[in-house]
């Protein structure tokens, strides 16, 4: 299908974002990578007035280091995400999740800010800003805030960002030197995840003295496996230890019946991917 007409603008600076997002009021919308807006416009599930693209935005792109924390602009693409160096080194678990999100042709156009935004509770990214307190950077008339990741995501497709406000960037504090994965099934090769395990683990003489761990798609929000952390920690890092702990994956989950799998196999699934990524994740 064609998408109903609009109006478009792109802005060069954050500030003239923000005043086209104003002047737009409801009938505007963002336009990052496009790769989750332009299907819903082509489908006419959404008809905006105003579209803002953040394309020309330099400032809201890019990777860099400010004291012990790595911020990542909302408008890095997905593929520079992977290719960064900061992100390998102190952020593998973001290095390791994004390489899985759809296919080349999507990670070259893509954007982190976008997919966060976007908030479908079968995405791969919102797991890992779960697992690893990300903060999010938020900017609007007012000024600009920072929203923790656990709080960021509120519901399906919905999120803490208000009608006037832009994503601008994701913090997170440094993970060098822990192990991580992240462990996907999916029905088509490339699709949306079924269910995902996000693991980041710390392990030191056969002992895991830190985890972190969140699941996709086992709710309406990207969720953290509080229990399973709690059950890893001070314990060997063993097969049978890790499988254990993954028993708990699915406390506070709320997995939906659905075309793609039921709920009884989500959590089923969720046990099972959970023992698979933090084994790989410790190695």
């Amino acid at each position: 299908m064609i998408p109903a007409s609009f109006d478009y603008t792109a802005p060069t600076t954050l500030a003239d974002a923000l005043a086209a997002l104003a002047q737009g009021g409801d009938d505007a919308k963002i336009l990052a990578g496009g790769q989750s807006l332009l299907p819903v416009l082509k489908l006419r599930m959404a008809a905006p007035g105003l579209l803002i693209d953040l394309g020309k935005i330099d400032e809201l792109r890019g990777v860099r280091r400010e004291g012990d924390t790595i911020v990542v602009g909302a408008m890095t693409t997905h593929h520079d995400v992977i290719a960064d160096p900061l992100v390998r080194e102190h952020l593998s678990l973001l290095a390791k999740t994004t390489e899985q999100v759809a296919d080349a042709q999507v990670r070259y156009r893509g954007t982190l800010g976008g997919a966060l935004a976007h908030a479908d509770p079968a995405g791969d990214l919102g797991a890992v800003t779960v697992a690893l307190d990300a903060q999010m950077r938020i900017a609007g008339p007012n000024g600009t805030r920072s929203v923790p990741a656990a709080q960021f995501f509120t519901d399906y497709f919905t999120t803490a960002l208000a009608e006037n406000e832009i994503l601008t960037g994701i913090a997170f504090d440094s993970f060098a030197g822990w192990g991580a994965h992240y462990e996907k099934f999916h029905t088509v090769s490339q699709a949306w995840s079924t269910v995902a395990v996000a693991a980041a683990v710390l392990v030191a003489g056969g002992t895991v003295t830190a985890a972190r761990v969140a699941l996709t798609n086992m709710g309406p929000t990207p969720i953290r496996a509080r229990a399973v952390e709690a059950a890893l920690v001070d314990g060997p890092a063993s097969d049978d230890a890790v499988r254990a702990a993954a028993q708990a994956a699915t406390e506070g989950t709320a997995p939906v019946d659905d075309a793609t799998a039921p709920a009884a196999y989500r959590s089923h699934l969720a046990r099972v991917l959970t023992g698979r990524a933090v084994l790989a994740a410790a190695g």
